[in-house]
């Protein structure tokens, strides 16, 4: 792409407007989309609501009629070719004369995969694709979109709370509470980000947990929503009253999981899947689905070969994106599975010391330095009293 200032400056502004439909137009990709002609921004426009106009045609209906014979639109992701709950929006770019599209990031879905670039050009619209950073931005906004695509599988965001000594328990399992009150409520709206949050069975039955998306009222909100880097990292909806709740997933290899947890009482209302083994016995997966869970049986000779095939099964029930929360055996085998794409640690000003104490992350792991897995972006922020640590591992 030939990149003028200006042409950097409007589509950072389109890939901006992506994000105000997150949480709002899943399983779609958060897009955003801004019209230009003579230098002047004629429309603005975002993917605002699932089953709803996408960005592109929202930004031409902005524009108020003006004609845009000559006009450029900038898109944070490249714009769709085929007819889904809404018509394609190549023909509303084509119908609407615009003779320029800059487009942030492909779709890596199969019926898309440069499809609707190719029709453009093919009726003689110019057609530039961004690189560098504003590539990137455009790529990270839609990291779950992206993997799903192109794997099946969920992209999987780690999330612990550690002490100065990388804890995240004392030697008797004692782990309440490590963060602060600012830092949970951070922690909960990722989950009202999200599919699903998945434990394991001794998470479950240690703590016998809700895991559901509890915001709306807490008083720590307001002090988030007021510090643009916290939010910046933050997928929800400013209304909170709008929240869907992620499915519960507990991996739970021989089917231990009580009837009377508070997880298996509030399914079906609140989706829950239940991960077993083959060797869980009929009766305990029958109890589980007769109160209302889902299960499925993941297949394998080890732990991580049984967490892709979890995912992998997930991933074919539409779950796009995962908060691991633990605990440390679970979390383990999903690094050893190859399968944390993101990890996000509070740092507690806290010493345990002990070393029969709980370290964030159990599993084989690595023999060498030289094996570990490097990661590709670092980022630190205060949060309250605590330091949140957030490392992206892969991008798709």
């Amino acid at each position: 792409m030939q990149r003028t200032d200006t042409d950097h400056q409007h589509l950072a502004r389109a890939i901006d407007l992506a994000t105000r439909g997150r949480g709002r137009v899943h399983p779609n990709p958060v897009v955003g989309a801004v019209v230009v002609k003579d230098g002047a921004v004629l429309g603005e426009g975002w993917h605002a609501d699932y089953g709803g106009p996408h960005a592109e045609v929202n930004a031409i209906a902005d524009c108020d009629g003006a004609d845009l014979t000559g006009a450029t639109i900038y898109v944070s992701l490249e714009p769709c070719c085929h007819q889904g709950k809404t018509p394609p929006c190549t023909d509303a770019i084509l119908a609407a004369g615009i003779s320029r599209v800059v487009v942030g990031s492909d779709d890596p879905t199969e019926k898309a995969s440069g499809r609707g670039l190719g029709i453009l050009r093919d009726e003689g619209v110019t057609v530039d694709v961004a690189g560098g950073e504003l590539a990137v931005r455009a790529r990270l906004s839609n990291q779950a979109f992206r993997k799903h695509a192109r794997t099946g599988r969920p992209w999987v965001l780690f999330k612990s709370a550690m002490t100065l000594d990388g804890k995240v328990a004392t030697r008797t399992g004692d782990s309440k509470w490590i963060s602060s009150d600012a830092s949970r409520a951070l922690a909960h709206r990722w989950r009202a980000s999200v599919d699903a949050v998945a434990v394991g069975i001794g998470t479950a039955l240690a703590d016998d947990p809700q895991l559901t998306a509890r915001v709306a009222h807490n008083p720590a909100r307001a002090e988030l929503a007021d510090d643009p880097q916290l939010t910046s990292r933050i997928e929800l909806p400013d209304d909170t009253r709008e929240l869907r709740q992620p499915r519960r997933v507990v991996f739970d290899a021989t089917g231990r999981l009580p009837l009377d947890s508070q997880l298996v009482q509030q399914a079906p209302d609140i989706p829950l899947t239940v991960v077993v083994s083959r060797a869980a016995p009929r009766s305990a997966a029958d109890g589980l689905e007769n109160a209302g869970a889902d299960v499925i049986v993941a297949t394998g000779e080890h732990e991580p070969a049984r967490v892709r095939s979890a995912l992998d099964q997930l991933g074919e029930a539409g779950v796009h994106a995962i908060l691991l929360e633990g605990g440390p055996h679970l979390a383990g085998a999903f690094l050893d599975a190859g399968e944390i794409d993101e990890v996000r640690l509070f740092l507690a000003p806290l010493l345990l010391g002990g070393s029969k104490a709980r370290d964030p992350l159990e599993g084989e792991g690595v023999e060498r330095i030289s094996e570990a897995l490097r990661a590709l972006t670092l980022d630190c922020e205060r949060v309250a009293d605590d330091v949140l640590i957030s490392a992206r591992l892969r991008e798709w």
